[in-house]
């Protein structure tokens, strides 16, 4: 392998020599080398211009065409996560417990990311045991709070959130509801902007409140109850479970090939919501699902105090038939040749 980048390389010198290119950075710009005609004249790129693509702007000499000027990143080193880095210590290095309490403000994005690659260095995909780090954060929380939260984290935010909550998601727990103090009524107002826990993989999501556009869209893994979201909710769906305690936007489920979703239904109206071209809808009967749902509200409840889950809980055989389950399927098929298998194996062991 070595010989052959080795030879490569000495192709590239040879060809830079005969053009009369002694350095890398000379080619920069250099559009005029470039031969279009055989990519032109192939029968796939038939009319295709590329002038716009390889104009080069006239530019005064001194000024750069390639990069000469390094960027200024100090802004980076003022981030929340290095102070939580800091007093999260002795849980990374020994997987001590720690509860910190901090305030948070909308400039403070990404919040967790750089914590949960120490921990991710450190305990690979496993993380931390469950629980190991709780900071409450108090205020508004700017994009991407929680964003790739590790295994053994909880943020539990008093306050509410931008856009982009619980990007990508990896195992983390996260919890969201208004302050105390809060005069809102939560299942009537946003908590989470648009995009939260896009692309989660695994973890935990708690919102008391309602939560933007695209809620869950390539969620994978990820289970998470809210009050209400936007539209196009459980977008692209492979997996996990979301519960929604209330409305549900136009075009929910496009896309949507895995995991399941329940939805309090109280209007019987969202059916013409949700886009069906690749899941069903059918009442919550079995007694996975129920037990499911149930620990999914029970934890909604003691984790964000919502009135909303206490009161479904309260009148749960009143409820139960008002949740609609959106059953992808594809995933359908899956699940049940899984459980064909898993019997005929069951009754083969038996004889």
């Amino acid at each position: 392998m070595v010989n052959q980048f080795r030879f490569i390389a000495e192709e590239v010198r040879e060809i830079m020599a005969q053009l009369g290119i002694r350095k890398f950075d000379d080619l920069i710009g250099r559009v005029d080398l470039l031969e279009t005609d055989a990519a032109v004249d192939h029968w796939k790129a038939a009319g295709v211009d590329l002038s716009n693509i390889f104009y080069k702007p006239d530019v005064a000499e001194n000024v750069a065409i390639r990069h000469v000027v390094q960027q200024d990143h100090s802004n980076i080193a003022d981030v929340l996560d290095h102070e939580l880095i800091r007093q999260c210590r002795p849980a990374l290095d020994n997987q001590s417990k720690v509860r910190l309490d901090f305030p948070i403000g909308n400039t403070d994005r990404t919040t967790g990311a750089m914590l949960s690659y120490h921990v991710s260095v450190k305990y690979g995909e496993e993380g931390l045991p469950d629980d190991t780090i709780r900071v409450h954060f108090k205020g508004s929380a700017g994009q991407s709070f929680g964003a790739f939260l590790a295994p053994g984290i909880t943020f539990h935010l008093e306050g509410d959130a931008n856009d982009y909550l619980g990007k990508g998601l990896s195992g983390g727990t996260i919890i969201v509801h208004p302050a105390a103090e809060s005069t809102i009524v939560p299942e009537e107002n946003i908590i989470a902007g648009n995009v939260v826990l896009y692309g989660a993989i695994s973890g935990r999501a708690y919102l008391r409140g309602i939560a933007g556009e695209r809620f869950c869209i390539r969620n994978s893994g990820c289970h998470a109850v809210v009050e209400g979201v936007g539209e196009h909710g459980c977008e692209y769906m492979t997996g996990g479970v979301v519960v929604i305690l209330g409305d549900a936007g136009r075009n929910f489920a496009a896309g949507m090939s895995g995991g399941i979703a329940y939805v309090l239904d109280r209007n019987r109206n969202f059916n013409i919501h949700c886009n069906t071209g690749m899941v069903d809808l059918v009442r919550v009967e079995e007694k996975e699902d129920i037990d499911t749902l149930r620990r999914l509200i029970e934890e909604h409840q003691r984790f964000t105090q919502s009135t909303v889950a206490a009161g479904v809980l309260k009148e749960w055989e009143t409820f139960l038939p008002q949740f609609v389950k959106v059953y992808p399927r594809d995933y359908k098929r899956v699940l049940e040749e899984r459980r064909r298998r898993e019997k005929e194996t069951l009754m083969a062991e038996v004889l």
